[in-house]
C-alpha cells in the first residue's frame, strides 16, 4: 500500500550563505516576471555588539496544512494538492487578492497576467518524476531539501535529528511545512 505524499522543505540555516542561487533558479524555472519573486533570502542579525551572528533564511510559500489562502479563496483557485502542497489553478484565479490578504507570510503576488502566483514546490517537476525543486537542485551548499514527511526513507528524521527547528509565525496556527534548522 502506497502512502500519500506530504512534502515539506527543510532549510539548514547553518549551511545557507545567502547567495540567492535559489531565487534565480526559481525565476528561471518558473518564468517569474521581472520585479517579482516566488522565493527570497532574508538575513537576520542576532545579538548585540560585539556578539553578533547572522542567520540567512531562504523563504517562500509555507504550504500550510491549514492554509488561510485556501479557505479564503472565493473561486477555489487556491487549493490543496494530494501531495500536501498548496497550489493555484490559474484558470480559476480572478486576481481578487483575497489569498494575499489571508496569507500571514506575504508569499504571493499578482502576476502581470492577472492571477495570483507563489512557490509551488516545483509541482511540475515532481509530476515529471524529478526528485527535486529548481531551488534545491542549484543550492551550492545543499542547505535546501525537499522531503516527503510520510516517506519511510528517514531523510526528514535524519535532517531534523538533534537540531532546533523553527517555523514562522507559529501563533498563526497554519501548520506550515517550511522548516528552518538553527
Amino acid at each position: 500500500m502506497s502512502r500519500e505524499r506530504k512534502y515539506a522543505m527543510i532549510i539548514d540555516t547553518r549551511r545557507c550563505v545567502g547567495c540567492s542561487a535559489c531565487v534565480f533558479a526559481c525565476k528561471t524555472e518558473n518564468q517569474v516576471p521581472e520585479g517579482f519573486c516566488r522565493d527570497w533570502v532574508v538575513s537576520i542579525t542576532k545579538g548585540s555588539f560585539p556578539n553578533l551572528s547572522l542567520v540567512n533564511r531562504s523563504e517562500r510559500c509555507q504550504h500550510c496544512e491549514d492554509a488561510p489562502c485556501v479557505s479564503n479563496c472565493p473561486t477555489e483557485a487556491s487549493h490543496y494538492q494530494g501531495d500536501g502542497t498548496v497550489q493555484i489553478d490559474r484558470d480559476l484565479c480572478t486576481g481578487c487578492k483575497a489569498c494575499m490578504a489571508a496569507c500571514p507570510y506575504d508569499a504571493r503576488y499578482i502576476h502581470p497576467d492577472g492571477f495570483a502566483d507563489k512557490c509551488s514546490f516545483c509541482s511540475h517537476r515532481i509530476k515529471a518524476g524529478l526528485a527535486t525543486t529548481a531551488c534545491t537542485q542549484v543550492c551550492p551548499t545543499s542547505a535546501l531539501k525537499l522531503v516527503d514527511l510520510n516517506s519511510n526513507d528517514g531523510q526528514a528524521e535524519a535532517l531534523l535529528r538533534g537540531r532546533e527547528v523553527k517555523i514562522d509565525k507559529p501563533h498563526a496556527g497554519t501548520k506550515p511545512k517550511l522548516l528552518w534548522l538553527l
